[in-house]
């Protein structure tokens, strides 16, 4: 069997389909790391193949790409474009129609821009105001928004798996049965306010506590400037904090 090394050699020097398919071979496990993480943090009606399918098509991109020159891993290299690949398959396979997407962008932006103006988070009426749409049509469209995400929470905590959010984030030590009810309240109302975050928002909460990727690597996986990731970042915990604080103001 050749070597890591000599693989590499074989597929730089020959460019040749039998080269960079034991390439792939070579890589299969780190494939098969990825899909295992990513598939976790899904509903169950994404499979594992599916997803498979999509980090395969990162892989050969990523070996097709690469340069051997830069002082950059191959497989750190390769790990960013297998999971981005399986984020970018399942957002094209988005069960919305292109103009409820475009609708739903549209919506996205103006609460962005209308929660920096008034620095706090906005009312339906309000976004529907400034979209010319009924208040019932702006929750058609928040409804539709979180029902097509492949991040549902919902789905991935109604799941009878083991491997699922309640039991990556289950305390492990023993809880009196009041502490238990507390927990169990406080991540109930934890998913609701994280279901009220904007797509981007979920995906870098997602990618930051449950994938643990640096803010660097999440720019990288979504293509977006780590500035940029960081201001979605600020705003996500802020929503989450302010939304905590509300209702511990109104008890």
């Amino acid at each position: 069997m050749k070597s890591e090394a000599e693989l590499w050699t074989l597929w730089i020097e020959t460019k040749s389909s039998a080269a960079i398919e034991a390439l792939i071979q070579h890589y299969l496990p780190l494939v098969q790391f990825h899909v295992q993480r990513v598939s976790k943090t899904l509903p169950i009606s994404v499979t594992k193949d599916e997803l498979k399918s999509h980090a395969l098509e990162g892989l050969f991109d990523a070996i097709q790409k690469f340069d051997a020159n830069r002082d950059l891993k191959f497989d750190t290299y390769a790990s960013f474009r297998i999971r981005g690949a399986m984020i970018d398959g399942l957002r094209k396979e988005d069960r919305l129609p292109r103009t409820v997407r475009e609708k739903i962008k549209r919506m996205d932006t103006i609460v962005e821009q209308l929660e920096q103006s008034h620095g706090r988070s906005v009312a339906a009426s309000e976004i529907a105001r400034e979209m010319n749409v009924t208040e019932k049509e702006v929750s058609y469209l928040k409804f539709e928004q979180l029902n097509s995400t492949n991040l549902s929470f919902d789905d991935v905590l109604s799941s009878s798996n083991d491997v699922s959010y309640h039991v990556q984030v289950r305390d492990e030590q023993m809880e009196q049965p009041g502490e238990a009810l507390i927990h169990s309240d406080t991540k109930r109302e934890l998913i609701e306010r994280i279901k009220s975050l904007n797509e981007n928002e979920q995906l870098v909460i997602q990618l930051s506590y449950f994938e643990e990727l640096s803010l660097t690597d999440i720019g990288k996986v979504l293509d977006l400037s780590t500035s940029r990731i960081s201001q979605i970042h600020a705003k996500a915990i802020k929503k989450l904090k302010q939304g905590f604080a509300e209702k511990a103001f109104v008890r």
